[in-house]
Formats: C-alpha cells, structure tokens, sequence
C-alpha cells in the first residue's frame, strides 16, 4: 500500500553529548512519517480529532541498526502494512542522507471514538482515499 518518504534533520537537542540521537527519539521521528503520511492523502490528525476520533498507538517496536548524528539529514519512510480496519498498522524505515539504513519500526494503532474511549471502525473517508 502507498509509501510516503518525509525529511528532517537531525536537532542538536535530539542528541546526547557524543552528538548521537538518543534512542527515545526515534519514536518521534516515526510519529512525523505516521503524520506526514496521512497528510499526503489530505487528512489530519486535527481533522480525525475534530471529527470525534482519536488514534493511540498500541504497539511500537523499533529494531536500531546504526545511530543516527546530529545535523543528519533522515527520511522516514512510512508504509500502510494492510487495510486498516479497527487498528491501522505501519511499517517503517530511517534512512540517513548517504541511504544508510538506521532503523526500521511498525506501529499499529486503533481508532477509537473520542467521547466514549471505545474502539470503532476505520472511517469512511480514509477507507476511500485508499482506494484512490
């Protein structure tokens, strides 16, 4: 399913004394491809939020291959492992500049309905885009 790539470089406050990224950011770094993926198909988490829909993550596993620096430029690539049903599930790779792979990660998240805190289906809107 579609794969979206998003770059940034590496902040020196991301990073310990040895100007290596501790690990506890690598998290977030998949947080911004999760994020930027569902931009490119023209939705928001605000959106889904405004919307009365909330999406946790449930599960995270990240496997550390090299460190990545400070300055680095990386790319997170994010790819949708299946259709989403009540859990969305993605894939990871970080890349540095030289291709490098650094980590790779997935993630599955559940939609779940704001006000009650009860788990529901994929939305409509998502389903469709993915069939675009």
């Amino acid at each position: 399913m579609g794969l979206n790539s998003y770059s940034f470089r590496v902040r020196y406050a991301e990073t310990d004394q040895m100007g290596v990224v501790y690990h506890g950011n690598y998290a977030q770094y998949f947080e911004l491809g999760r994020v930027e993926w569902l931009r490119a198909m023209g939705i928001t988490y605000k959106s889904m939020e405004d919307n009365g829909i909330i999406l946790p993550v449930i599960s995270l596993h990240i496997n550390y291959k090299k460190s990545a620096l400070y300055d680095d430029l990386l790319t997170v690539r994010t790819r949708l492992k299946s259709k989403p049903m009540v859990k969305i599930e993605f894939d990871y790779e970080l890349l540095n500049e030289s291709g490098e792979l650094l980590a790779t990660a997935n993630t599955v998240l559940a939609f779940m309905d704001k006000k009650t805190g009860r788990p529901i289906k994929c939305p409509d809107y998502i389903l469709e885009k993915l069939e675009d």
